[in-house]
C-alpha cells in the first residue's frame, strides 16, 4: 500500500512536534529533576540567590561553617514541621560555626516573608525563583537537606521529613570532630 502524506499535513505534524518537544523542555528546565544530587564527599555547587531583604547571598560566603542547606516551601508539611528543630539547632550552635540556608522554591517573596515571620525564624532564608540550584542539588521532592563541611564539602543529603534536632545536632557534632571525611552517614533517619 502506497500512503502519501500531504505537504501541510507533514507540515502541520512537525510543527506540533517541535512544539511538544519544546514545551517539554522548558518543563524540565523550569520544573524537571535537574541534575543528579551532589556526591557525599564531593564539593558542594556554588550558587547565587536573593535572600528575603533582597540580598545576594552565595554558598561561598558561608565556606568555613558547617552549612545545613534545607529546601522547602510553605505548602509543604513535611518541610515546615523540620524547621522548629532547624530554628533550635540553628539558635544553639550558630556561634559555633553552624548556619541554615533555608531556599524556598518557587514561591511569591511576601508569602514566604509572611510564612517566616509567623513562625519566628531567624536562620537566612533564600529565593530559588526559578528551580535553578534545587536542580543542581538534584532536588525533585521537599524536603531536601543537606550537610556542607566546613570545606564546602557534602557530607550528607538527606531526602523526605523527619530532620529532627537529635539527628541535626549528630550531624553537625560528628562535622566538628571531623569523623565524616573518610565516610558518608547514610543512616540519619
Amino acid at each position: 500500500m502506497n500512503v502519501k502524506v500531504r505537504p501541510a499535513t507533514l507540515l502541520l505534524f512537525l510543527t506540533g512536534l517541535a512544539i511538544w518537544l519544546l514545551a517539554g523542555g522548558v518543563y524540565h528546565s523550569v520544573f524537571g529533576m535537574g541534575a543528579r544530587p551532589p556526591v557525599v564527599g564531593t564539593e558542594a555547587p556554588e550558587f547565587q540567590l536573593m535572600d528575603l531583604n533582597s540580598q545576594a547571598r552565595s554558598l561561598k560566603q558561608y565556606r568555613g561553617n558547617i552549612v545545613l542547606l534545607n529546601f522547602w516551601a510553605t505548602w509543604c508539611k513535611p518541610c515546615t514541621t523540620e524547621m522548629p528543630a532547624m530554628q533550635a539547632a540553628y539558635d544553639r550552635m550558630r556561634d559555633q560555626g553552624f548556619v541554615v540556608l533555608a531556599v524556598n522554591e518557587l514561591e511569591d517573596i511576601e508569602k514566604v516573608k509572611a510564612h517566616i515571620r509567623s513562625h519566628h525564624h531567624t536562620f537566612p532564608v533564600l529565593l530559588d525563583t526559578d528551580n535553578r540550584v534545587a536542580n543542581m542539588y538534584g532536588v525533585y521532592g521537599l524536603p531536601v537537606s543537606v550537610f556542607i563541611d566546613r570545606k564546602g564539602v557534602v557530607r550528607e543529603y538527606v531526602k523526605g521529613g523527619g530532620l529532627t534536632e537529635e539527628i541535626i545536632d549528630r550531624v553537625v557534632t560528628e562535622l566538628q570532630t571531623h569523623s565524616l571525611t573518610t565516610r558518608p552517614l547514610n543512616s540519619v533517619s
